[in-house]
């Protein structure tokens, strides 16, 4: 039988539907799958193991593997459930032809014990997952402006990996004046595009056309493709060429020397290539005075100095200039020059300074005068007129004194830490035509006064610093920056002092004068110093000297110095703890609970615990959170009577640290005979009596405990509260629900029934006491009293307790 499954994705799973049909060769039973190409990884395809009619409970020990006739692993067997499912991604054109109708991955279904082979079918069908490209994605095109309406231009299908209806539909084009497309069907069923002219071309308008060609498919969603159509419009000669202007009007110095440029024609011609090449001559209304005076450039156009020029001579120099393309029907244009010959400046402005102050001080006062200048020129009329200026970013001006002489001022405040020196550019111009101009530079120096406060990188240091640090170890390097120079710049650090419980900060710490190098005097312990804020103050050696300070904050970090504290079950030190058990305790019964505590923080306090020996693996475990203590089954016969448990409480700090508690279980009968019995037999009789001597500790100790939580909540009751004081937190506070486990070293139990312990004092000098809970079920509350302490701190204990609700 021929199974065959339609698969789609729908998340991991993937809904399936079947479809059965009968083939007549049993022999070679094929099972058929259809799922669509590009599922997700893990996504389910079908359940071999029910689709074959196998056997669950046996599947792992059969050892059923998938075996693929492909280079790559796409699909894979759970060996436990038998489900078929996406190992890697399939791409139906990367494992099959792109055109292929069809495509299938054969593999085979193969048992062990008794072997066993399936033979399986996993059709690919094809999704609409790629778009359609073309085959360049820019297509060049050169089509001459003179080319008729209705012109057809071939252009380049595009291709899509995609089959059937996924492949290429139709085309589109970019809006287009000129342009249009028209389809076309190849006879293997692809479409191809021909563009169309529509609207007449003129290159000189627009030379270029870009256009964007879209090939869109039919699949869901719809995917497209794009490509770049680039129209270059050939020219023809249908332009001629003109100048900016009809006539010019230039003036020409007298004396201008041989080959000097008088001006530059420029004619344009919109076309291009030779159409648009010209040359220059003269017209015949142009006189041989003028021809023998000026030179034309035929290529550029540049009409320069031939003979030497004089004003008294000759003053007015008309000529007529033609511009000819080089085309085949060649068109030209013309234009009128009139140069006028002008009288020479030839005396260039003098400058001389009379005065100069150099260097200065950076705090000079505005409007002070640091120099006078004078000016001075031969020519006479308009080119006799100097004028004298400087640069205007410059932070000074020129003020006239007199006829010719000027003082330099300071106009704006000067900064010596932003500009050390200025050099200053004297520039005289005549009024002449053309005018002539002279300069000079002088450099003027800035002193230094102490006018920047020293400067820290920052306002605020973070230094951590890890505990048992070693005395003297450098803990940062403060620097201070101070632009000025000299002694202005010359810092020295100190510490501001301030006493922390009558200890100054020199006690703690010590600064480099120097370098600024921040030094620990003394060995810092996390448990004692958390942290330290105080002021570093940079002062400099000026004359009055100027200083800033930064606030420092010091940090200790934790490190993992201090070994688990166990406190429960209390022993002597280095002595095992016994316990005693009924023998008929029933499974997942507490046995004993293990508590350990440790001073460090964070991860360096949380606290796990595990067996690391014990007489009877299979007969207790240990909770590793919670160092509960639990039987995981009844005691039989052949149990020993006693059973030795070593349980180590392991910190999470690196490297690790640990403790280790010794507890020897015994079993007792708890089965008590008839009275008739228990004559003849004493030794019954003394366990009878042990077992009443505990019960009376017990209620005893419930009953205490009962009457210090009354105690307790009576005080916290009559307290007043403390306004606008959050509660610190407490680590060993907690209210734990039945199965309630918290990954730290706070007491967690999972204890049903009234349970009492007292444990040691805690590094935060707190007694722990563990009560039940009023009205809530299983519940028990583990309180943090202080010991020796007032009302405020009971308060703040009472208001640390966490609570977990059932």
């Amino acid at each position: 039988m021929d199974v065959h499954r339609i698969i789609q994705p729908s998340r991991r799973y993937v809904s399936v539907f079947l479809l059965f049909s009968a083939v007549l060769n049993m022999a070679s039973t094929v099972t058929h799958y259809s799922i669509p190409e590009e599922m997700e990884e893990g996504s389910i395809v079908a359940n071999l193991a029910t689709d074959l009619g196998l056997d669950m409970k046996t599947l792992s020990n059969r050892k059923i593997r998938l075996d693929t006739i492909a280079n790559k692993k796409y699909v894979d067997v759970n060996k436990d459930t038998g489900e078929m499912y996406i190992a890697e991604k399939i791409d139906r054109e990367l494992l099959c032809n792109m055109k292929t109708a069809t495509c299938f991955l054969k593999m085979e279904v193969v048992l062990e014990n008794p072997l066993r082979i399936f033979n399986i079918e996993l059709e690919i069908m094809d999704i609409n997952d790629n778009a359609p490209q073309f085959r360049r994605d820019t297509i060049h095109l050169d089509i001459s402006e003179s080319t008729p309406l209705g012109e057809r231009f071939s252009l380049s299908n595009a291709v899509d990996p995609d089959i059937g209806a996924n492949s290429v539909k139709t085309y589109h084009l970019s809006e287009s004046h000129h342009f249009g497309i028209e389809i076309q069907t190849g006879r293997d069923g692809s479409k191809f595009a021909d563009l169309i002219l529509k609207k007449a071309l003129d290159r000189e308008k627009q030379a270029f056309q870009n256009l964007i060609l879209t090939a869109v498919d039919s699949g869901v969603p719809t995917r497209s493709g794009t490509a770049s159509i680039i129209v270059h419009v050939l020219d023809t000669n249908d332009n001629a060429p003109y100048f900016e202007k009809e006539s010019f009007r230039i003036n020409v110095p007298e004396n201008s020397p041989i080959g000097n440029l008088v001006v530059k024609l420029n004619a344009t011609d919109l076309d291009e290539g030779s159409n648009a090449e010209v040359i220059y001559s003269y017209s015949l209304y142009t006189s041989e005075k003028t021809q023998g005076t000026f030179k034309l450039n035929p290529g550029s156009g540049e009409i320069t100095v031939k003979e030497m020029i004089n004003y008294e001579d000759f003053r007015i120099y008309d000529m007529e200039v033609i511009a000819t393309d080089k085309g085949t029907n060649s068109l030209s244009g013309q234009c009128k020059i009139t140069i006028l010959v002008t009288d020479m400046n030839d005396n260039h402005p003098e400058i001389s300074i009379k005065s100069f102050q150099s260097p200065i001080k950076e705090d000079i006062a505005v409007d002070t005068v640091i120099a006078v200048v004078s000016v001075s020129d031969k020519d006479s009329g308009e080119n006799g007129i100097v004028d004298i200026h400087i640069a205007d970013e410059l932070p000074f001006a020129l003020r006239e004194n007199s006829d010719n002489y000027y003082e330099l001022v300071v106009s704006e405040p000067l900064d010596r830490e932003k500009v050390p020196e200025y050099d200053i550019t004297f520039t005289v111009t005549d009024r002449g035509s053309p005018p002539l101009s002279d300069n000079e530079t002088m450099t003027l120096e800035l002193l230094d006064v102490n006018d920047n406060v020293p400067q820290f990188p920052k306002s605020f240091y973070t230094i951590p610093v890890m505990e048992n640090n070693a005395p003297g170890a450098l803990l940062s390097s403060l620097t201070a920056f101070d632009p000025d120079l000299h002694e202005n710049q010359y810092l020295v650090y100190f510490i501001i002092e301030k006493e922390i419980v009558n200890t100054s900060m020199s006690m703690l710490f010590s600064i480099n004068p120097e370098n600024g190098n921040l030094y620990a005097l003394k060995t810092f312990d996390y448990e004692i110093e958390k942290e330290f804020l105080f002021h570093i103050e940079a002062r400099d050696s000026g004359v009055p000297p100027l200083r800033s300070n930064v606030t420092v904050h010091i940090i200790i970090v934790d490190q993992n110095d201090n070994t688990p504290v166990i406190v429960s079950p209390w022993r002597v030190h280095g002595s095992v703890v016994e316990e005693k058990i009924p023998r008929s305790t029933d499974k997942g019964s507490l046995v004993s609970k293990v508590i350990a505590i440790d001073t460090d923080s964070v991860q360096n306090s949380r606290i796990t615990y595990q067996f690391l020996q014990v007489t009877d693996a299979t007969l207790f475990s240990l909770d590793q959170y919670n160092g509960d203590i639990r039987t995981m089954r009844m005691f039989s016969y052949r149990d020993p009577r006693h059973q030795r448990l070593v349980v180590i409480a392991k910190d999470n700090g690196e490297p690790a640290l640990s403790a280790t508690v010794t507890i020897k279980l015994s079993t007792v009968e708890t089965a008590v005979k008839a009275y008739s019995d228990m004559t003849e037999v004493p030794l019954e009789y003394d366990i009878f009596s042990d077992l009443n001597l505990y019960l009376v500790i017990g209620l005893g100790s419930v009953s205490f405990l009962l009457l210090i939580t009354i105690l307790v909540t009576c005080v916290l009751k009559c307290q007043k509260p403390m306004p606008s004081k959050a509660a610190p937190p407490s680590r060993n506070s907690v209210i734990s629900d039945r199965n309630s486990t918290i990954a730290d070293s706070t007491l967690v139990s999972n204890d049903a029934y009234w349970y009492s312990m007292f444990l040691a004092e805690t590094r935060k000098g707190k007694l722990v006491v563990r009560q039940p809970v009023p009205k809530a079920g299983s519940r028990y509350i583990v309180s943090s009293l202080p010991r020796s302490t007032g009302l405020t701190e009971t308060s703040e204990s009472a208001a640390s307790t966490l609570q977990y609700p059932k």
